[in-house]
């Protein structure tokens, strides 16, 4: 059973920054990833996606966060990041990874269970 498990969460003055760790509990000699995101969701507000990559290491951002953060991953394709940076009020949410792959050939999808992200003076 893959799982995604996310870290990194915290606490952090506004301009400060913080960066998120998604780890994926699956050999990279069984788990093909396809894709990976990260999502936001603020208390009141709709999950959003903030950040995109794709298996050809594609990037993509919401005009949110674009130029402050970056989402990459490990050679092994275990661990998903989000180095989030110039931190704003604005970014407080619970964070998610979410994952396209398959394990065995078969494909799914996964989500973490998310990880809290405060900016706050």
């Amino acid at each position: 059973q893959v799982q995604l498990v996310e870290s990194g969460g915290g606490l952090v003055q506004p301009g400060g920054s913080l960066k998120l760790t998604c780890a994926i509990s699956a050999s990279p000699f069984t788990f093909t990833f396809y894709s990976g995101s990260w999502y936001r969701q603020a208390p009141g507000r709709q999950r959003e996606l903030v950040a995109q990559l794709t298996e050809t290491r594609t990037t993509r951002y919401s005009d949110s966060v674009k130029g402050r953060f970056t989402i990459s991953r490990d050679d092994a394709k275990t661990t998903m990041y989000l180095q989030m940076n110039s931190l704003k009020v604005e970014d407080t949410a619970n964070y998610y990874c979410y994952v396209e792959g398959a394990e065995w050939g078969k494909r799914q999808n996964y989500w973490g269970q998310g990880t809290q992200v405060a900016v706050s003076t």
